[in-house]
């Protein structure tokens, strides 16, 4: 069995930080959260992506991902460019856990808001996840 972090809060500072205590306390994976927050939100929600990166960095162990990429209110390639950035820094700890997002994704209709069926959503995860194993799989 194997146990995984997820970092919710705190400063960009404090979340790497936890990623380095998560992987010296013997955890086996460090996670972020991918929303996408608003002035409403009292914590500070930070970029999955920059998050990841800089643990890859700080952190040789961890299995390295985020709790959950909704791919399909993000572009295809900037994906692609973001997760392969992330596996070469991290030698390939990065895993992807995908799905379509929560029906109230208030972050999905800033970036698609003209897509709120569930098929619209999932046609546009598969073109995500087929750019996604061009891209990791031939690198």
């Amino acid at each position: 069995m194997k146990f995984g972090f997820i970092a919710t809060s705190g400063s960009a500072g404090q979340v790497i930080y936890l990623a380095e205590e998560v992987e010296a306390n013997g955890w086996d994976g460090f996670f972020s959260w991918d929303g996408i927050g608003g002035v409403s939100y009292e914590a500070d929600v930070f970029d999955p992506w920059a998050i990841l990166a800089a643990a890859a960095v700080r952190t040789e162990r961890v299995t390295l991902g985020a709790m959950i990429f909704p791919l399909s209110r993000r572009r295809p390639w900037k994906v692609a460019r973001e997760a392969l950035t992330v596996d070469h820094l991290s030698n390939g700890r990065l895993v992807i856990p995908v799905g379509l997002g929560a029906v109230d994704d208030g972050g999905f209709s800033r970036v698609h808001p003209e897509v709120t069926d569930r098929k619209q959503r999932a046609e546009l995860l598969d073109e995500t996840l087929d750019i996604l194993d061009l891209v990791l799989c031939h690198a």
